[in-house]
């Protein structure tokens, strides 16, 4: 529309016009939405065409397609596929490559793993060994003639070489099948997304996920079983509607295991504590700040660039997303994840749609909870989540409370408790102090001794980090610079019942 234009002059449009309408030929085209509406601007032209809209196939049709381009691909690639290789060519670009369509992502990924395939075998062709067989034996004969016996002992080798070669390759097209574990190394490399391990260990690893968060979140046993049993709910397959694998609201006073407890998970689920993205919400309490999420609106400085929230789960669609003290947010930037925690998709500013089903979605908020931290380390829990409840109900409004999977509620620590994450804290200082093959043991009198000098009803287990560094650590590094050679240390009380670090 507009091609070929001049003062003057007719565009390529204007020239079809009168033959389509003469039926002079017939005419078929596919084009895009987007680039259509070039075509809509001329009406004429539009009218004179009836646009069909083809819908994306469904994975039992995309498998179809698929069937009826093996035989090419196998012949191009030198390649064999097997059924359940082509079937999962797509289901998986149908599971895990969110930002594409069927039933291109799927031809995608059968091209490029038979093209992975291809390179990884020494095919040789037959043929070609055949005529270099008959040149060698051509030379050996003119050699033979000459009484150049030297020179015939080398084609003659040259001749075994070739037929090793040849059936070698014979026996290698037993080894040039495409599996369904090759898809899924294509799959992992393109999307960064553990695919084969997360279906060998993901039955094993959701029967002991409430067992291992309860080794490192400690006190927490109920809000680890609700969020359990949440995300065994929903990777069962209860959950049908494109929903995030997990939605929940932390809430609690400070220092109890709320950010800890959504670590851990991360590294359960994903393998690693690199797969959170995590937010700072006091970042956003004006109501333009919601820009900074998806983007800038177009004819606004940073419309180029993408979203942070968006952009992060578009590259790593299998991530824990930590929104931390979500109460300081403004209203409007709330509003924004109506949408992700019903339906788990988000627009950005550039029209894209990110899937959030595969993500898990964690707020914490210390919103209700005033009154509790005041209470001491053991507060009744007779009526307490209806309190709390009924204060969040002064933060946030009742449609986003009702989106989350489970408003979890954090319990107050006991002493018994910080006795188990003083544990914790000193693994992960001797961890530390590995490095340079130093290892310190600490008695249980020493441990007393910091749990009462860290207990603080209104601040949790946080005063036993800087109590730890300030008895433990900053002591364990003056011995260490004065006794360098000692490598094992032990951590008592004296008769005063002060903290003192000696070689063991």
């Amino acid at each position: 529309m507009g091609a070929g234009n001049a003062e003057g002059g007719m565009d390529a449009g204007n020239v079809l016009k009168p033959a389509l309408a003469r039926g002079d030929f017939q005419l078929i085209g596919a084009t895009t939405m987007k680039e259509y509406r070039d075509i809509e601007k001329d009406s004429a032209l539009s009218r004179r065409l009836q646009p069909i809209m083809v819908k994306e196939p469904t994975v039992d049709q995309s498998i179809k397609i698929l069937k009826g381009l093996q035989n090419r691909y196998e012949n191009y690639h030198l390649v064999k596929y097997t059924d359940k290789a082509v079937k999962a060519a797509a289901t998986l670009s149908d599971r895990y490559i969110s930002d594409r369509y069927l039933p291109d992502k799927a031809i995608d990924l059968l091209d490029e793993t038979g093209s992975r395939k291809n390179l990884t075998l020494n095919i040789i062709d037959p043929k070609t060994i055949d005529k270099e067989i008959d040149s060698a034996e051509h030379e050996k004969e003119v050699a033979l003639d000459k009484e150049d016996y030297e020179q015939a002992a080398y084609y003659r080798d040259k001749i075994k070489r070739l037929h090793q070669s040849k059936d070698k390759g014979a026996t290698s097209e037993k080894h040039n099948t495409v599996t369904e574990k090759d898809m899924q190394q294509v799959v992992e490399e393109m999307t960064n997304i553990p695919v084969g391990e997360l279906q060998t260990k993901e039955q094993q690893q959701l029967k002991d996920l409430a067992p291992n968060l309860k080794q490192h979140v400690i006190g927490q046993d109920k809000a680890v079983d609700s969020v359990a049993k949440a995300i065994k709910r929903n990777r069962i397959g209860f959950n049908g509607s494109g929903r995030p694998i997990g939605s929940f609201l932390f809430v609690g006073s400070t220092g109890i295991g709320k950010t800890e407890m959504a670590k851990q998970l991360a590294r359960e689920l994903f393998g690693s504590e690199d797969s959170m993205i995590r937010f700072d919400m006091s970042e956003y309490r004006e109501p333009q700040s919601v820009a900074k999420l998806i983007g800038s609106p177009p004819g606004y400085v940073g419309y180029d660039e993408a979203g942070q929230l968006t952009e992060k789960v578009r590259r790593n669609p299998y991530s824990l997303i930590l929104l931390d003290e979500v109460e300081k947010a403004h209203p409007d930037v709330l509003h924004t994840f109506l949408q992700i925690l019903d339906d788990g998709r988000l627009t950005d500013s550039q029209g894209r749609t990110v899937s959030f089903k595969d993500t898990v979605i964690i707020m914490t908020s210390n919103a209700g909870s005033d009154a509790e931290a005041s209470v001491g380390f053991t507060p009744e829990s007779t009526g307490k989540t209806h309190s709390v409840m009924d204060k969040l109900g002064l933060y946030f409004k009742p449609e986003f409370l009702n989106r989350f999977d489970d408003i979890v509620e954090f319990n107050q620590l006991t002493k018994n408790d910080l006795n188990q994450i003083v544990d914790l804290m000193i693994k992960d200082m001797n961890n530390m102090l590995s490095s340079r093959n130093v290892h310190i043991a600490v008695t249980d009198s020493a441990k007393q001794k910091i749990v009462e000098l860290g207990y603080n009803p209104s601040m949790g287990a946080r005063p036993l980090r800087r109590v730890i560094q300030e008895q433990l650590e900053d002591q364990t590094a003056d011995y260490f610079l004065n006794h360098p050679e000692t490598n094992n240390l032990v951590a008592d009380t004296d008769k005063d019942n002060n903290i003192i670090i000696n070689a063991k």
